[in-house]
């Protein structure tokens, strides 16, 4: 059967001497052929029992499974991937597996898969497009059901060049691309996408500012085009324009998220005003870049909120540890991952043999978590 196929030498002793022998260093491995001689049954009968989907005697099954055990018999895991009879793999791409955003994602992703009876593989690129097309690459040679790429992106041209390309070759193989917290590269190509509402967060949480009295609002982490940070830094300025702010009260400063651009970014615009800020709240792209924010305030001798209130975005582990502890707006990461896998499954489930994949987009909600690191400005 194609599905126990292996290309090892022909039968011959396995380098076992008895029951739960191991074999020595160097030898050969272990056949189908080697169990079936041991068990006394036909090849055709050791790979039944294996794939578990064709009827055989019980007597010829436990002979079979006793050999396989005397033997320590390993089934080629990519014959059986090659012949469809082996484990479904699911396959998770993320920039870096330390941040909690990807990590929550994926830990969503593996545990949906693993209950569904999928292999979840985690791979990352830290950032590298050649190593990102690399993996995709090599899932698609390793047959997955379907590929899911994590995480905000750059959104130009050769982004969309490259997930269209991505796209077009898995569904080539049967398989599906999902793009979770990223941005279509185009509306005809054919991925599922679920995100979240990244724009609805920011002006959430910039109206909770707004309703507390603030009006000097600084937006704090800029990454031109990066696709998480756009729609933010759109919600920040929607939310000061319905509330009848004029266009001067946006004020978009720092380059970078995370804990360093955050710190960075704030002690340089507090050395550049003397420590006298002229703004009453921040809103920082991260949590990461409001813990730096709110330390090189400490240093300047500005407390939060009751100098400074300060709000982040993802609610990070760190969040709710912060001094004071920091609102924030909650991304749904770990729901996002196990979605991600029920969405792909059931469309798989009710596509049509032969219909061609098409596009689809399931948008996840955001919500604030309010904590104590808002209160009216002072001035």
């Amino acid at each position: 059967m194609a599905g126990m196929a292996d290309n090892s030498p022909g039968p011959g002793t396995a380098g076992t001497t008895g029951p739960g022998a191991v074999p020595e260093p160097g030898a050969r491995r272990v056949t189908i052929r080697d169990v079936a001689g041991r068990a006394g049954v036909s090849v055709a009968t050791v790979s039944r029992v294996l794939a578990g989907n064709y009827p055989t005697s019980a007597a010829a099954r436990a002979k079979v499974l006793r050999a396989v055990k005397d033997l320590d018999y390993v089934i080629d895991g990519r014959a059986r991937a090659l012949a469809g009879t082996g484990p479904k793999t699911v396959a998770v791409i993320v920039m870096s597996v330390d941040s909690p955003f990807y990590a929550n994602v994926a830990q969503g992703v593996e545990q949906e898969a693993a209950a569904r009876g999928r292999l979840c593989l985690v791979c990352s690129h830290g950032g590298d497009e050649a190593r990102e097309l690399a993996l995709v690459q090599m899932m698609r040679e390793q047959r997955a059901e379907f590929v899911v790429l994590v995480g905000g992106a750059v959104e130009d041209e050769r982004y969309r060049a490259r997930l269209t390309e991505y796209a077009h070759g898995l569904a080539a193989a049967g398989s599906r691309l999902v793009l979770c917290g990223r941005p279509a590269p185009g509306p005809d190509t054919p991925v599922l996408v679920v995100e979240y509402d990244n724009e609805a967060g920011a002006y959430a949480v910039v109206s909770h500012l707004l309703s507390a009295g603030h009006r000097d609002i600084l937006y704090l982490g800029v990454m031109p085009g990066y696709s998480t940070v756009e729609p933010r830094i759109a919600g920040y300025r929607r939310a000061l324009a319905d509330h009848g702010l004029p266009p001067s009260a946006q004020r978009v400063l720092g380059y970078g998220l995370g804990r360093t651009h955050g710190y960075d970014a704030m002690r340089q615009i507090l050395t550049d005003c003397g420590g006298r800020p002229d703004f009453t709240a921040v809103f920082a792209g991260d949590d990461q870049a409001a813990a730096g924010a709110m330390a090189a305030m400490r240093e300047f001798g500005l407390r939060t909120p009751g100098d400074i209130s300060v709000v982040g975005y993802n609610n990070d582990a760190l969040a709710q540890d912060l001094n004071p502890p920091l609102t924030t707006v909650n991304i749904p990461a770990y729901e996002l991952g196990r979605e991600t896998v029920r969405l792909a499954l059931a469309e798989a489930a009710a596509a049509s043999p032969g219909r061609a994949t098409t596009q689809k987009r399931h948008v996840l909600g955001t919500h604030i978590v309010l904590r104590d690191s808002v209160a009216p400005p002072r001035r």
